[in-house]
């Protein structure tokens, strides 16, 4: 009892029933599952406001709409409208920007802007483990956005099919496209998160994911074209030609057109973009349907190396940045 006040200044202790925990304690295995299943809920804005599920929806059903289309066609007696291997290129490269550049952010960007980092690591939990959860979860959510456009494109035109071997022929077909798309969401998942991790605010780590990816896209295409060579070249005449009134006799007209040669450069300005390197390298393995890049001949194995020392690059800044991080 404090003389001057007249308060009492002794501690209490109250019990309010606090137990030590008694059950199974799960180990690190299990974090990084949960931590895996938490962060592919992200990725889609799952649990979450539907302020959270805007782009994850709409990205989802722009990018499906042509393999709808295409059942729709199908269903009218033509044939497939597009290839399993690129789909719509320009519309997948759109769509992947923006879903990336806007989920990637939520994975690893408020983690690090509310600093509980130290709480995830205070756990059995490796230093690597939480970015290789959040990149296997992240890789999968692009294999989501990749992959279901092209089995739904595949469903719509086996369903029209007759005959095991009209089936078995877009099986075949098919196969190869979602290899691409595995390489895609490998690839563009980890740059994405490794940019994302830069920032712990949302709007730097989405800008730099957006600025990177588009503008390295577009100097792509840009250079591509600027790098070819005009060449004039005499073509046949058309069937069904006659020689105007009055021309000599025997006379047979020249006819001209201007063909695009590629060019060294130009053949090596995919190098630019993750987009056209991985176009590079389908085209390099056996893609048949044109591809972005005119050509890769025997620059394939440079395109090759080029998708490997991007991910290598991207799989180690991102494990560097978490190697410090919360430290």
């Amino acid at each position: 009892m404090s003389a001057e006040t007249g308060v009492n200044t002794a501690g209490v202790i109250h019990d309010i029933g606090y137990r030590r925990y008694t059950g199974r304690r799960l180990g690190r295995a299990q974090i990084v599952r949960a931590l895996y299943w938490h962060s592919l809920r992200s990725a889609f804005g799952l649990g979450r406001g539907a302020k959270a599920k805007i782009v994850p929806v709409i990205t989802f059903v722009v990018i499906c709409l042509p393999a709808v289309a295409n059942a729709v066609s199908v269903a009218q007696g033509n044939g497939r409208l597009y290839p399993y291997d690129t789909y719509l290129f320009q519309l997948r490269v759109v769509v992947m920007i923006i879903f990336i550049a806007a989920q990637a952010p939520e994975l690893v960007s408020r983690d690090l802007r509310s600093h509980v980092l130290p709480l995830y690591f205070c756990r059995p939990l490796r230093r690597l483990d939480y970015p290789l959860a959040k990149l296997l979860a992240f890789i999968t959510a692009c294999l989501a956005m990749i992959e279901i456009p092209l089995l739904l494109l595949y469903l719509g035109t086996i369903a029209q099919s007759h005959g095991g071997s009209a089936i078995w022929h877009q099986t075949k077909a098919l196969i190869p496209g979602l290899l691409v798309g595995l390489m895609w969401a490998v690839l563009l998942a980890a740059i994405g998160l490794a940019l994302a991790s830069l920032s712990g605010r949302r709007a730097y780590a989405t800008g730099a994911i957006a600025i990177y990816f588009f503008l390295t896209w577009i100097l792509s295409e840009i250079l591509i074209q600027v790098t070819q060579r005009n060449v004039v070249r005499q073509v046949a005449p058309p069937p069904g030609f006659h020689a105007p009134p009055g021309a000599p006799p025997g006379a047979v007209p020249k006819f001209q057109t201007i063909v695009q040669v590629p060019t060294t450069a130009a053949h090596l300005s995919g190098l630019v973009s993750p987009f056209t390197t991985l176009d590079g390298v389908r085209e390099w393995l056996g893609g048949t349907s044109p591809g972005q890049v005119p050509g890769v001949a025997h620059y394939g194995p440079l395109y090759g190396a080029m998708l490997l020392v991007l991910l290598a690059a991207s799989v180690a800044g991102l494990a560097a940045r978490y190697r410090k991080a919360g430290a």
